[in-house]
């Protein structure tokens, strides 16, 4: 039996008449492996012969401009777009089937009407982000999609001062504000009890 809603599109065409849409949603701390299991999704929507389409937020230039890329590396072709109204021109529901969209947390609250309306058409849209900022408070639009979502999934890394399972992240730069895009030498992983909220460790 497969996962995390993934029956629920396999082996339907985008053309199929009563094609149903769902919202996936993969969270969790930096580092714990959501973009790899959004391309893992992704590649088996593709074996399934599904037309897919994956986004990126064009903010979102640390590894590639125009790819997915995960820390360990993976990565798959991917559309940049400023907001969620482009995904909404580009992803049409008669033609395709599975939308994909990374660091979905970047986006504004107008991505979750975007996302909802995908759905609602018939296209299984799955998202992948972080649920909670650097100070352990929620992120963006994600309490708003995870409402929507039939599928949530909330993955951990493992904390880089315990071992634990961690589900927070950790800035180490001395950077103000919410959207700051950064990588290991920027974040690391901690649990809660690891965790210092909007600290800066010295």
């Amino acid at each position: 039996m497969t996962q995390h809603g993934e029956h629920l599109s396999f082996g339907m065409k985008a053309s199929s008449v009563g094609r149903r849409g769902c919202v996936e949603i993969v969270c969790g701390s930096m580092f714990s492996g959501k973009t790899e299991e959004l391309l893992r999704r992704m590649k088996r929507a593709r074996l399934a012969k599904l037309k897919v389409m994956l986004f990126k937020p064009r903010v979102d230039d640390r590894y590639d401009e125009v790819k997915v890329v995960s820390h360990e590396g993976l990565n798959a072709d991917a559309i940049p777009v400023a907001s969620g109204e482009e995904i909404l021109a580009l992803a049409r529901p008669d033609e395709i089937a599975v939308v994909g969209i990374d660091e979905v947390q970047f986006f504004d609250q107008a991505i979750v009407p975007v996302v909802e309306s995908l759905a609602n058409r018939g296209v299984r849209v799955i998202c992948a982000g972080l649920d909670q900022d650097y100070r352990g408070l929620p992120f963006g639009p994600m309490p708003s999609l995870m409402c929507i979502a039939e599928f949530v999934t909330k993955l951990h890394a493992v904390c880089t001062q315990c071992g634990a399972p961690a589900c927070r992240s950790q800035r180490l730069l001395a950077t103000e504000g919410q959207l700051f895009v950064g990588g290991s030498a920027a974040y690391e992983a901690r649990c809660r009890q690891c965790f210092v909220a909007g600290v800066i460790p010295s």
